[in-house]
């Protein structure tokens, strides 16, 4: 690609916003765009890369600190590779242990369902498990007393 992008065009073929763009621009995370003889931002081959890097960290899920760290890494790419693989296994822990809690939210959720299939409302369970702030009817352990 030897032609430059605009911002509107690097956004439409990223699907990441110009606003979010420009905020990478402000925290160091893309490099700063050359600017056309108005001014405007001018975008190439390189950011489109480093900004689908970017997106594809984020729906990873990593945190910015993570994606910091890992765009660093990008760019030094004779270093050893072993803080990429410890970033990602503390996030394939995050992910396990985030299904973990929805897991145990749908078992919740399920269990008060089941013991409510209709009626009025002042004998509703699910009502009634919802307004309990103390979480008494609830049967995970771990989401008691929250």
């Amino acid at each position: 690609m030897s032609e430059t992008l605009s911002i509107g065009d690097l956004a439409r073929a990223t699907g990441v916003k110009p606003t979010t763009i420009r905020w990478y621009e402000q925290e160091g995370w893309l490099p700063p765009p050359a600017r056309t003889e108005g001014g405007h931002r001018a975008y190439g081959a390189a950011h489109l890369r480093r900004l689908g890097f970017i997106r594809h960290a984020r729906e990873l899920g990593f945190a910015s600190e993570a994606i910091r760290a890992l765009l660093d890494l990008a760019d030094h790419p004779d270093a050893d590779c072993s803080a990429a693989h410890a970033l990602a296994t503390a996030q394939i822990r995050e992910i396990d242990a985030r299904l973990s809690r929805l897991t145990a939210l749908r078992a919740e959720l399920e269990r008060m369902a089941t013991s409510c299939e209709g009626g009025v409302v002042g004998e509703c369970r699910i009502i009634e498990t919802l307004a309990d702030f103390e979480h008494g009817h609830c049967a995970d352990p771990l989401h008691r007393g929250r």
